[in-house]
């Protein structure tokens, strides 16, 4: 097993530990919705960048399918009122 020749020195220990400090990242408040976000970065939450919108977020697919089948219940509930109304009006 090798073994070292020479003693480290206190320089070259604490050089070694020196790259494991902690780091506190910055954070700015979107200017859309004010949810905490790094610079430089899309918003999570609304997909905003610089104020235009780059992300489709899960609400927005959320509220999208959720006016799909909002569309889809409205074309199939006419068709049954209508039946019986046109029904009443030909007697």
């Amino acid at each position: 097993m090798p073994v070292p020749k020479r003693r480290t020195s206190r320089a070259r220990r604490d050089q070694r530990a020196a790259g494991k400090k902690a780091v506190i990242l910055n954070y700015a408040l979107c200017p859309t919705c004010g949810a905490p976000v790094s610079g430089h970065h899309v918003c999570k939450e609304c997909g905003h960048y610089k104020g235009v919108k780059v992300l489709r977020t899960k609400t927005d697919r959320l509220y999208a399918r959720n006016k799909e089948r909002q569309t889809v219940q409205a074309q199939k509930q006419p068709q049954a009122d209508v039946a019986p109304e046109a029904e009443s009006a030909a007697k």
